[in-house]
């Protein structure tokens, strides 16, 4: 038996993982560049990048099962809605699932007959599928997102942490800066291969996003380095 393999499938813990890395690498090197453009030592700058790794961990798990929770809340409550409707008023529903099938191209005739055994089979997932469009692959899990969206920002953050070992030198915020580029081309291609999906398009977008940040904070950073000076 041949069976398919697609990129929805994963699109929930993909989008979250992403998100994360993508996230951990901006936020972090970008909290270092500037920190150490306004001449920081190299402990003050490591000690603030290892607190933004461990708060941004937090606050994605936190932001992940909290946001994905409400949807998970959303889909509880349409569920219900559609037992209590199936419950009540079958002929309803039934014609209800028979004018879906008929806007998608059967005949009515047709469309009558795949409504009846369809809900015959099991009536709430065919409603609950063809109607709102949950599935088993799209449905919302909070505690999957929280754990993806954490672990990849800790992945993530902990790559420009690494440079800050190897660098400790002025060149630092360069050093991270162009590092932290290379892993977000990294994570571009990266995603778009798990997403089957062309690779340049992503590759761009994440790698220029994160200089603009990193630019942004070097030369915020700069100007404080100057200031105090």
């Amino acid at each position: 038996m041949h069976r398919e393999t697609h990129a929805v499938a994963r699109i929930g813990w993909l989008r979250a993982a992403i998100l994360g890395a993508n996230d951990g690498i901006v936020s972090t090197a970008s909290l270092i560049a500037g920190v150490a453009a306004a001449g920081a030592g190299s402990q003050a700058v490591l000690l603030t990048g290892v607190a933004g790794l461990v708060a941004g961990a937090m606050s994605m798990a936190a932001g992940e099962y909290v946001s994905v929770s409400s949807q998970a809340d959303a889909e509880k409550a349409d569920i219900a809605t559609e037992k209590r409707e199936l419950a009540t008023d079958p002929a309803f529903e039934l014609e209800e699932l028979t004018q879906i099938y008929e806007g998608r191209g059967l005949d009515r005739p047709l469309a009558e007959q795949v409504a009846a055994q369809l809900m015959a089979h099991d009536a709430l997932d065919s409603h609950l599928r063809d109607e709102l469009g949950l599935t088993g692959d799209m449905r919302a899990r909070p505690i999957q997102a929280a754990i993806a969206s954490a672990t990849s920002f800790t992945v993530g953050a902990a790559l420009p942490l690494i440079v800050v070992l190897l660098d400790r030198g002025p060149s630092l915020p360069w050093t991270v800066s162009v590092a932290s580029l290379l892993f977000l081309a990294l994570l571009g291609a990266l995603g778009a291969w798990a997403g089957h999906a062309p690779m340049l398009r992503p590759v761009v977008r994440v790698t220029f996003w994160g200089a603009m940040a990193m630019a942004a904070t070097i030369a915020i950073g700069s100007l404080f380095g100057v200031a105090a000076g």
